[in-house]
């Protein structure tokens, strides 16, 4: 699941229209649109997001070695 659809779970779950995240975010309903539709959203816009919908944003990256599964 990418995170436009988590974005657009939350915004059901919030009960809030993308038109009003966009005008909390100070952007167009366009960009914001563009910004799913493309999924081209910076870690500060993503946390930013996060808070408007009362929520937090976590970014976990790691590396598995394919032949001991190990996570680094």
């Amino acid at each position: 699941m990418g995170i436009a659809e988590k974005i657009k779970i939350l915004l059901i779950k919030r009960e809030m229209t993308q038109k009003a995240l966009s005008e909390s975010l100070g952007m167009s309903p366009e960009s914001l649109n563009n910004k799913l539709r493309r999924e081209t959203f910076d870690l500060e816009e993503l946390e930013t997001i996060a808070a408007k919908l009362n929520a937090t944003y976590s970014f976990k990256q790691w590396f598995k070695m394919n032949d001991t599964g190990e996570e680094i």
